[in-house]
Order: C-alpha cells, then sequence, then structure tokens
C-alpha cells in the first residue's frame, strides 16, 4: 500500500501532494484538499496566456492551511495547482478540443467539460482561458497517470483501512468559495450528494459544529459534492463522505491573497470539528451494514 504513517511528526512527500498524521486506519478520518496545490509547473507558466496571479483565480488558496492545527488524524493535501489538473473531477472529465490530436483516454462530455472545468480545465475563472495553444495529447493521459490516479488510490488505501479498524470510516473534504451573494449568505455549504454520501448523522452533527460556531450553513446548494464525495462516498460499504465549503472571507484577503485574522478561528474551529467526530464517531457512525455483511 502507498500510505504510511508520518515518522516523527513529518509529512510523507509525494509528487502529487503532502501526507500528515497517522494513515494506518487508527483514526476513524481522513482530511483532503484537493484544490489549495501551489505548484505551478513551468510548462504551465509557459504555456499559459494567463499570469500567475489569474491562474491563481482557480484555487482554494491555503485551506491547506486552515487545516496546519490538526493533529494526528491523516490531512493530505494536494501539490499541483488545480489549473494543472483538478482533482475534484472524474478522470474522463475532458474536453478534446483542448488537445492537438485524439486522446488515448476515455472522454466524457459533462456540463463541467463544457463550461471549461473538466480534469485539465480549459479555464482559470470566467473569461480566463489558459492556453495560448493546444496541448500534445498525450498530455492527458501522463497527468492523470502522474497525479490523478495515484492521488484517488492513496485516498482509498487510507480510507480502507480506517474502515477495517473502526468498521467505517469518514472523508471530509475541504474547499473554499468565493462570498455567495444575497441577505443572509450561507458561510458554510455543507455536500453529501443530496443525502447519498454519508449517514444524516454525521451531516447533522457537522452542521451543529459550524452553527454553534456562529457561522451560517446550507447544505448542498450551490455545492452539493464533487468527483471525491460520489467516488470515495458509499455509506453502504460504510464508508462516508462530506464536502465542505468555506466562505474565504471568512479566512483570506482575497486581493492579496494572504490568510487574515479570521484564520485563527477557522483553524481552531477545524480542529475542533475533527476532535468532535473522533470522540463521537462510535455512535455516529453506528452499526455498519459492510461490517454486517463482511461478518
Amino acid at each position: 500500500m502507498m500510505f504510511r504513517a508520518s515518522a516523527a511528526g513529518q509529512p510523507a512527500i509525494f509528487p502529487w501532494g503532502r501526507l500528515s498524521g497517522d494513515a494506518d486506519g487508527r483514526w476513524p478520518l481522513l482530511l483532503t484538499s484537493p484544490h489549495s496545490g501551489r505548484h505551478y509547473p513551468p510548462a504551465l507558466l509557459a504555456g499559459s496566456r494567463l499570469a500567475l496571479v489569474q491562474l491563481r483565480r482557480a484555487e482554494d488558496a491555503f485551506v491547506d492551511a486552515l487545516l496546519d492545527g490538526i493533529a494526528g488524524v491523516p490531512v493530505l493535501a494536494a501539490s499541483h495547482a488545480r489549473s494543472w489538473l483538478d482533482l475534484n473531477r472524474r478522470p474522463d472529465e475532458l474536453d478534446p478540443a483542448m488537445f492537438d490530436g485524439p486522446l488515448a483516454v476515455p472522454v466524457a462530455a459533462t456540463e463541467r467539460v463544457a463550461a471549461g472545468l473538466g480534469v485539465i480545465p480549459r479555464l482559470a475563472g470566467h473569461g480566463l482561458d489558459i492556453y495560448a495553444r493546444a496541448l500534445p495529447a498525450t498530455e492527458a493521459a501522463a497527468r492523470l497517470a502522474s497525479l490523478h490516479a495515484p492521488w484517488h488510490e492513496q485516498v482509498g488505501h487510507i480510507l480502507a483501512a480506517a474502515r477495517a479498524q473502526h468498521g467505517a470510516a469518514l472523508l471530509i473534504d475541504c474547499h473554499s468559495m468565493p462570498s455567495p451573494t444575497g441577505a443572509r449568505p450561507p458561510q458554510i455549504v455543507l455536500g453529501d450528494c443530496h443525502g447519498r454520501s454519508a449517514d444524516p448523522a454525521i451531516m447533522q452533527a457537522i452542521e451543529d459544529h459550524f452553527r454553534s460556531a456562529g457561522w451560517r450553513v446550507t447544505r448542498n446548494a450551490p455545492y452539493a459534492g464533487g468527483h471525491t464525495t460520489r467516488h470515495h462516498g458509499q455509506p453502504g460499504t460504510g464508508i462516508h463522505a462530506v464536502q465542505i465549503e468555506i466562505d474565504r472571507a471568512l479566512y483570506l484577503d482575497g486581493h492579496k491573497l494572504v490568510l487574515h485574522a479570521g484564520a485563527t478561528k477557522v483553524r481552531s474551529v477545524m480542529a475542533a470539528l475533527v476532535q468532535r467526530l473522533v470522540a463521537d464517531w462510535p455512535q455516529l457512525a453506528g452499526p455498519s451494514p459492510w461490517a454486517e455483511a463482511a461478518e
């Protein structure tokens, strides 16, 4: 297996991400941050029509830093920028028009692909076309094999190890969002694919925790969960997944792309959430249908 516990508190560094905490199954939780990667490969910078500050429009800036206060529980953070490859998309969500020849991997025409937001994005933001020219056709398979496949394989291994020890496991996929509009817009959006990726008791516990911090919380609108939540969240097998979207205004100066004082509270609330879920896990998870079937 790929995962390993970090030695002496040091994170394990892979070409596609950084793993901190103990990933050997001793904890029932895994936290992921797939959109906070800040490595912009030279090939991207050289081949893009955009400046770095524009490319960073697609980034969930510093979400990984919001998880720094979490000790022990495994945290997996992406290395590469979302503009290079989006780990929260299906591997077949590719736009053939972006490439200079036929692709040797499966392709699916989805709404996200049509919007320029496939697994290899065409846009970094509204009207911000990333590439100045067509990409080599071999580039799609190369990026998927080097980043997307090992990331999700790692996620699957860690969750399976957690389930083996605890009967059930929970993936919390962490993101940030632009401040929603409206009179009293949500500050936290929880996604469970409209009830399909996590037990209701788990969702309720997470919602209650964020509300107790004084934040406005909604579920599944406008974000119900991406590929990570849909793919890994299979409650019938004992694995639950919840996507958390955090209003960037709570922790980030969006113009300077630096953390502000509010980040301290967000870190504290996230760390307390993990502590609460770990402490309450036997009651939250309940009897696992997967565990019963395996006996």
